[in-house]
């Protein structure tokens, strides 16, 4: 392998001749050589978002020149767009602070500058009014706001819509209830599908609201949030710069001390990003119970037949699409976790379990993302009730006996249901056997489709 000779403050190292990256890049390469988890390419894309706004506001300052801001601007444009992603090779288990994906950034930034003939140093000029110490936490926020608004909103919405049609679909097909997986009253299918949507959507309003939490930075609070070396407003004068290349509205964190050791924000984002698996769990579990068959489960709802699901059983078909969602929703959970207790690890000044948190939010976001769509695609779009099969269960039900309640009491309703139960008739068997009503008042009584709202005929 061809290399150059780089050095920093340590002295001389060899690095790939190919690649351009500089010293402190490749220490970090020779002493964390553990997992080979990289750090996230959302984190990455982050740091070029906020390297572009701090030499853009470091040039209003008067701290770069307007070619030297623009020579990190370019270069941070071809990180954004994927064309330098091999030159950012470190891994998450590296120093807690990210000290090393900061540098790494600045070298590779200042490498590229100096070939299209604008030298920069990758602390003094690109690094300039900043700390890893503040950076990383603010790339760490870029990055999780960025993927909520623009993956895992987008396509939670779209799966929120897929239920919506479904809902519109069947408007008056009804089935019966069921609580503690017993038979319960009659409900609309398409009420059932509506608690579905929303399983979806209140997450949503969650993560909208902690995108506001997120949107606060800690640029401009340097090593320990006093700010030492970044201009007077250098914040106000960064955010500014980001609000107008993502979109997103980014503001100063009022209080550094908090912004550089705290990572609040992140628990209370991903708290929405676990409910949002967790609900998308209880969903994928109504679905395949209700699916299940063919022949020998409740078989209420046919889903997509996308693939083989048995190596030895013939003909078998799984729902597999449902099994994702529940395996993306198990490891959200377990990332919150290790979320949690990151979080309560900051010590001092700082917090020092910045990319697990980084590595364990955008694993998540990304899943969620992707199952949402695929959950959608390959199944949700593709449910059919079996009609024959719901009223079959609908008719056969013994907690119809619930709007009987009112006509013969609470016991002597439970008689009737026990007496069917134990001798296999039917619920109006039971009734007219009893002597409790005539069949002509059970028939009028005992109509589900009088059942599925909370008020009385």
């Amino acid at each position: 392998m061809n290399t150059r000779i780089e050095h920093d403050t340590m002295g001389e190292i060899a690095v790939p001749a190919d690649h351009h990256w500089g010293a402190q890049t490749q220490r970090s390469l020779e002493n964390f050589k553990i997992g080979g988890q990289r750090q996230p390419k959302e984190i990455i894309t982050a740091f070029a978002y906020l390297k572009e706004a701090c030499a853009k506001a470091n040039a209003a300052a008067g701290k770069l020149t307007a070619a030297q801001a623009e020579a990190v601007s370019t270069v941070c444009r071809e990180i954004r767009e994927g064309k330098w992603d091999e030159e950012f090779p470190l891994v998450v288990w590296q120093t807690g602070s990210g000290t090393q994906t900061n540098m790494n950034v600045n070298e590779v930034i200042a490498h590229l500058a100096a070939e299209r003939g604008e030298a920069l140093h990758p602390n003094d000029q690109v690094n300039a009014s900043q700390s890893s110490n503040d950076t990383y936490p603010s790339a760490l926020h870029i990055a999780a706001a960025l993927s909520v608004a623009n993956k895992v909103l987008p396509a939670a919405e779209r799966l929120a819509e897929a239920f919506e049609k479904l809902e519109a679909a069947y408007p008056d097909l009804i089935r019966i209830g069921r609580t503690h997986l017993q038979d319960a009253t009659p409900l609309k299918f398409a009420q059932e599908v509506s608690g579905w949507r929303e399983l979806v959507l209140a997450p949503c309003r969650m993560l909208r609201l902690a995108l506001g939490e997120l949107c606060r930075l800690a640029i401009g609070g340097t090593a320990v949030g006093t700010g030492l070396n970044a201009p007077k407003c250098y914040d106000e004068m960064v955010c500014r710069e980001l609000r107008q290349l993502t979109g997103l509205d980014f503001q100063p964190d009022g209080n550094k001390f908090h912004a550089l050791t705290s990572k609040d924000a992140l628990v209370f984002a991903h708290g929405a990003l676990k409910a949002l698996a967790a609900n998308l769990m209880k969903i994928a579990n109504d679905i395949r119970w209700q699916a299940s068959g063919p022949r020998c489960g409740m078989g209420e709802l046919h889903i997509p037949e996308n693939e083989p699901g048995s190596s030895i059983m013939p003909g078998k078909v799984n729902p597999t699409q449902c099994e994702a969602v529940t395996m993306a929703a198990v490891q959200v959970m377990g990332n919150d976790a290790a979320i949690g207790f990151a979080a309560s690890q900051g010590n001092f000044q700082l917090n020092v379990f910045l990319p697990v948190s980084a590595y364990n939010f955008q694993l998540s976001a990304r899943l969620l993302a992707d199952v949402c769509e695929s959950f959608r695609a390959h199944c949700v779009e593709g449910i059919v009730p079996d009609r024959e099969r719901m009223a079959e269960n609908l008719n056969n039900s013994l907690m119809l006996v619930t709007c009987l309640t009112p006509k013969i009491g609470y016991e002597r309703a439970a008689g009737c249901a026990k007496k069917a139960l134990r001798e296999g008739t039917t619920l109006r068997e039971a009734v007219l056997n009893l002597g409790l009503l005539t069949g002509e008042e059970f028939d009028e009584i005992v109509r589900p489709e009088k059942m599925i709202s909370g008020q009385e005929a």
